[in-house]
């Protein structure tokens, strides 16, 4: 009868014994506390865990071993000479199924737990569907060395002279590879890993920052440690500075090299010994635009005249730069801009300039001086023509020109009347129309032509040298390749000037525009501002007050809060229009048919960039539907509209008090709804879009004419350039999405020779995309007044997440 053995299970164990011949024996049996039994003992032993001994069923432990017990129960024993002890050890040790051990004391060896290093072998391989890309291979070290990265189950690893078995640390093998994956390593089950050519310099910066060694071609990649970095400029024949690199960080690596290691943007350089030196983070982000502002040639930095301020600021932050006299002079010159002063008013200047305004007309000529361009960035409204027709009244007297300015057809008849106004003894021409005669351009002190006649007649104009060439609302030309930007940089002009309230509405690249038409080269090539990290798009607060410093020179900025204190109080006020009925519940089915469709398709990254045009074409439907619910339907003019309520019980009231308003909104089609409102209610109005031809005529009117109360204007047609100051009321229909551009439509009443205060009013519908539009401005909105300010296009950035407070 067969019995259960409840006692302990029994257990496999090797043991070794040196015998009476010298030799080593290698047997097994099975253990359970003090007790022993042969292997051939039981009459079986299963791998389900159990053995059968003497009519007893009892528990084995070590099933995994089983392989152990029939080898040595074939081989009864296994006989080896001292010379291979170590040999057996070291497979028993490396065997997949380590069983007990019983050694003699001849025999005993320590056993620790490992502390790995890691590494990163690289191969440069052109073979397999990636083409050229790099084979990678984990490596470790445990203390003899780095070696491949085991991915098998053994335990540890045998170091035979120290008599020490290290336990491998599956914990931190494992942190090591998903680390690895992380950073986009491909690590297949087989063969080598893989790395692609543009994720290689990414990946070795982070590995070589966390302590991994990484070699490639048997050479090793290094962290880099600036101990002296001096650079010493010199004044040479052409006008440029050079700049010679004197750094230490053990091994030699010229500054050139270190800088072209950065405009190709992998962050690494080879030292004199071979191998790869890591460029510091920090290092980079100082130097990263002097990558793209140097020309190197045989071993230096050039810079051009033009870029001293600009190097001077990104040289003031080291420890120790070395500059030659003639360096010094010229940084010294431009560092005076602080103290530049106010100018004396042209005689022939109409009216008398604004103190603000005489230190502009100073600052001009300081430019006009030293022969740098500048941007002439005041607020809209405080006066920026007045500034630059009283310096063309200069250059008159002192017998200089003709100047040219290049403007928006809509406000040529802005400039034409400026200069009647302050500047009557100025000749202007307006250089446009199928008319246009360049012939009498020599005859007129001041030219003026639109960047679309720029673009057809740049043949012979860029063929004349102008005294002034300036450009008005030259934002027009943030896009350095269109073909207005690539036309203005071929014009000759001894000096230039550019006019923009908003000189850069998006990001640092549209300042490279503008500036390569000011002063060709200060910013070196295009691709200066896209270095280290994104600069143009995305800059640390470090790069932003680097560039500030360098460029304050050239870029003269004064809002109306600073300089014009005699303008009355702006008020800015947001109106909640509530939708009811119809139009609430229009809104709403939209709304949730577009948030079904666009939020559940786009879980996925790339479907979320291919539906870019569908989630534009949903924002812009929920906007006009938060409008009027016409704009969707033409049928359905005779509905009724939140902010048409509340808009006209508003113009009611201003009617009865002789108050005159300013109605803005970027759609035509709901200003044409509201022209037939006005027109039922007996309103007076003016109107100018896009298609207006003679705007003159619609503002003189409007200013003029007392019983003209309104001005319906298109956003985009009349956002700049108009001087309304008989308004002192504005209403914004719809919000926009760049803050930027409704300032400018408000700055259209509040401006220099406004005397009402000025109250400006946005009309939102309530709990629809325009109000999430609003939470969306507020980060754009805290960067309004910074000339040089990261990108925040709402619309170019927007994500999943926005898109979801959108639709909500």
């Amino acid at each position: 009868m067969i019995q259960w053995d409840a006692g302990e299970a029994w257990r496999f164990w090797v043991t070794i014994r040196r015998n009476e011949r010298d030799l080593w024996e290698l047997t097994g049996e099975l253990r359970r506390g003090a007790d022993r039994l042969a292997l051939s003992a039981p009459q079986f032993v299963l791998s389900c865990g159990l053995l059968m001994h003497n009519n007893q069923l009892a528990s084995f432990a070590d099933t995994q071993a089983l392989p152990w017990v029939r080898h040595l129960l074939a081989t009864k024993t296994i006989t080896f000479p001292d010379k291979d002890r170590d040999d057996v050890i070291a497979s028993l040790l490396q065997s997949p199924v380590l069983p007990s051990l019983d050694l003699d004391s001849e025999l005993h060896f320590e056993q620790r737990q490992g502390t790995p290093r890691f590494g990163l072998r690289l191969k440069e391989s052109k073979q397999g569907l990636d083409r050229e890309h790099f084979e990678t291979t984990p490596l470790a070290d445990y203390g003899t060395g780095f070696g491949p990265l085991k991915r098998d189950s053994s335990r540890g690893q045998w170091l035979a002279k120290e008599r020490v078995y290290v336990l491998r640390n599956v914990e931190s093998e494992a942190a090591a590879e998903d680390l690895l994956r992380q950073l986009g390593v491909r690590l297949p089950v087989d063969g080598p890993g893989r790395l692609s050519l543009k994720s290689m310099p990414k990946v070795v910066r982070e590995l070589v920052a966390q302590g991994w060694h990484v070699e490639a071609e048997g050479k090793s990649f290094r962290r880099s440690g600036f101990s002296q970095l001096s650079i010493i400029p010199e004044w040479i024949e052409n006008e440029r500075f050079t700049g010679r690199d004197r750094s230490s960080i053990g091994q030699m690596a010229p500054l050139p090299d270190l800088l072209a290691a950065m405009r190709r943007g992998d962050g690494m350089v080879r030292l004199g010994d071979g191998s790869f030196g890591m460029l510091p983070e920090d290092w980079m982000q100082r130097f990263a635009p002097l990558a793209g502002l140097g020309e190197a040639t045989d071993g230096h930095l050039r810079f051009r005249a033009n870029q001293a301020g600009l190097l001077d600021a990104l040289l003031a932050a080291q420890p120790e730069v070395r500059v030659d006299e003639v360096f010094e002079r010229a940084r010294q010159r431009m560092r005076s801009f602080a103290g530049v002063e106010a100018a004396t008013q042209p005689r022939g200047f109409n009216g008398q300039l604004r103190h603000y305004q005489l230190e502009g007309l100073g600052w001009i000529e300081f430019l006009r001086e030293f022969g740098f361009g500048g941007i002439l960035a005041d607020d809209m409204g405080v006066g920026k023509t007045a500034q630059v027709l009283a310096a063309l009244e200069q250059r008159r007297v002192e017998k200089q020109g003709p100047s040219l300015v290049v403007a928006p057809r809509s406000l040529l008849f802005n400039w034409r009347q400026e200069a009647e106004r302050f500047t009557p003894k100025l000749k202007v021409l307006e250089h446009s129309g199928l008319t246009r005669d360049a012939a009498l351009i020599d005859n007129h002190h001041l030219v003026l032509t639109t960047y679309g006649t720029l673009q057809r007649d740049i043949g012979h104009l860029s063929k004349r040298e102008f005294d002034y060439v300036i450009l008005d609302e030259a934002q027009a030309i943030k896009n350095a390749s269109t073909i207005s930007a690539k036309a203005v940089r071929l014009l000759k002009g001894r000096h230039r000037l550019a006019l923009s309230g908003t000189p850069v509405e998006n990001h640092l690249g549209e300042l490279w525009s503008l500036f390569e038409f000011l002063n060709p080269g200060m910013l070196g090539e295009a691709k200066v501002l896209k270095l280290s990290g994104g600069l143009a798009r995305n800059p640390s607060e470090e790069t932003r007050q680097l560039l500030a410093t360098a460029l304050r020179p050239f870029i003269l900025r004064r809002t109306k809060r600073q300089v014009a204190q005699e303008l009355p109080e702006k008020t800015e006020q947001t109106i909640y229009c509530e939708l009811e009925g119809d139009q609430l519940k229009k809104y709403n089915q939209l709304r949730d048919h577009y948030r079904n469709s666009l939020l559940g398709k786009s879980s996925g990254g790339k479907n979320w960039n291919k539906m870019r045009i569908q989630v534009l074409e949903a924002l812009l439907r929920l906007r006009q539907a938060a409008c009027h619910p016409a704009l969707l339907d033409a049928d359905l003019a005779g509905q009724s509209s939140a902010k048409f309520s509340t808009l006209l019980a508003q113009l009611e009231d201003l009617r009865e008090e002789g108050h005159k308003a300013l109605i803005f909104s970027q759609f035509t089609s709901l200003l044409a709804l509201l022209k037939a409102r006005l027109d039922e209610l007996g309103f007076r109005y003016e109107y100018l879009d896009g298609a207006t031809r003679d705007r003159q005529s619609c503002v003189e009117h409007f200013q003029n004419d007392a019983d003209c109360q309104l001005f319906l204007i298109s956003l985009r047609a009349g956002g700049v350039g108009l001087n309304l100051t008989a308004a002192s009321y504005v209403f914004l229909l719809d919000p926009w999405w760049n803050p930027a551009v409704e300032m400018q439509a408000i700055d259209r009443a509040h401006r220099i020779g406004q005397k009402q205060n000025v109250f400006a009013y946005r009309l939102i519908a309530k709990g629809t995309v325009e109000e999430k539009v609003l939470e969306l401005q507020k980060s754009k909105r805290e960067l309004a007044d910074a000339i040089l300010s990261e990108d925040n296009s709402l619309l170019r950035g927007l994500k999943r997440e926005d898109l979801e407070l959108l639709l909500s």
